[in-house]
Order: C-alpha cells, then structure tokens, then sequence
C-alpha cells in the first residue's frame, strides 16, 4: 500500500499487536483470474510468523489459493478528522486511520488434528474466560461432523506492512487540538484514534 514516510510503522511488534487487536481481516486472492475476497477472522501465531484460518467448504476461495501470494488487510480505528478542529482556516478534511496489510503463500491444512487445534486456539482467543464454554467439551463427533464443513489453511508471511496516518505530518499543537475534539465524540473508532495519537505526542515528549 502506498505509505508517506510520516506514517510508516516499521516496528514488528506494534504491526503484531494491531493484527491481534483487530483480527477479523480481508483476505484477498485471485479466483478464477479475477480479485476475490472473504471476510473471516485470523490467528497469528508471532514465533511461526502464520496465520491461521479456514473457510466454509462452499467458498470456492480455496480451491485455487495454494502457492498462491495473498493479502490479508486488518483495519484497526478510522474515522473523518475536520478542518474545523484546526487553529486556521487553510485546511481540508482528512481520515486518520491504521491498517496492516499481510503477503504471504497459503497452505491448505490437511491433518485433522492440527485443524482442530487452530480451531480451538480461536475459540480460546475470543471466548469470555468467564465462559463456561470450551471446545474440548464439546462431543467429539459433533466437532469432527463440523469440521467436515470448512477447508483450514495457514499462511506463511513474507511481509508485513503497516501504515498509521495519525496527523503526525502536522503540528503538535495541531495534533492536540484533533485529540481534545476526537475524545468529545462517543465512538469506539474516534476514541480509538484519539489514543493512538495522544500515545504519539507522548513518544516525541520523550
């Protein structure tokens, strides 16, 4: 994706976490010769630098994206900024946001156990540890039934892309006056970019 210098994240660990915060991705591949795209959640396994996932057998997506390089897209906060929160009058609308765009080659999961294991890591992940809820509780026919239904795959990462646009190429009184307009809204999204930027402002304090 195209990346201005002021918004490129190089560090690893921060396009780790923004992947795991916002892990329900677009995963785009070429079907047929032409783009395709599945929404599904997908889980980062940071030793192994893969992802896991897998489709509903009926998705034709998987029957050609083996060996195949595809991109997966997690979208973290976005939303519209106005020129009416800056100190001047010489200003356009803009949109602050954060994304992260993985390449990789997929490989369809073909063992059953391993399959099941990814599936179980995925549960763990979002399931409320207060839950009573477990996979493992779950009677093993009826999950080997299940898994008949969907196709697994993972995805080696060759690279990792990560762009945070977060008002960083103007001032940081600028900045500060988007922050302080951005906390008065009652969004996830606003809130989000809000501390995002305010985490910014502290660094280049330090």
């Amino acid at each position: 994706m195209y990346i201005p210098k002021y918004f490129d994240i190089k560090d690893e660990k921060t396009k780790y976490e923004i992947i795991e915060q916002n892990s329900f991705a677009t995963l785009f591949s070429q079907n047929n010769g032409a783009p395709y795209a599945t929404h599904l959640p997908l889980l980062l396994n940071r030793d192994e630098r893969i992802l896991y996932g897998h489709f509903a057998r009926p998705n034709e997506q998987w029957r050609d994206t083996e060996n195949q390089e595809v991109l997966a897209v997690f979208q973290g906060p976005h939303c519209y900024i106005s020129p009416s929160w800056y100190e001047t009058n010489k200003a356009v609308p803009t949109w602050n946001y954060v994304a992260v765009h993985v390449y990789g080659e997929m490989e369809i999961v073909d063992d059953e156990q391993e399959l099941i294991d990814s599936l179980r890591d995925l549960v763990n992940k979002y399931e409320d540890p207060a839950s009573s809820y477990s996979l493992d509780e779950v009677e093993p026919n009826y999950v080997e039934g299940l898994s008949k239904g969907i196709v697994g795959f993972k995805i080696k990462i060759n690279r990792i892309e990560g762009k945070g646009k977060l008002s960083q190429n103007h001032s940081a009184k600028r900045q500060e006056l988007v922050v302080k307009q951005l906390e008065q809204i009652d969004s996830d999204n606003h809130k989000g970019i809000a501390m995002l930027m305010k985490g910014n402002l502290i660094k280049n304090e330090e």
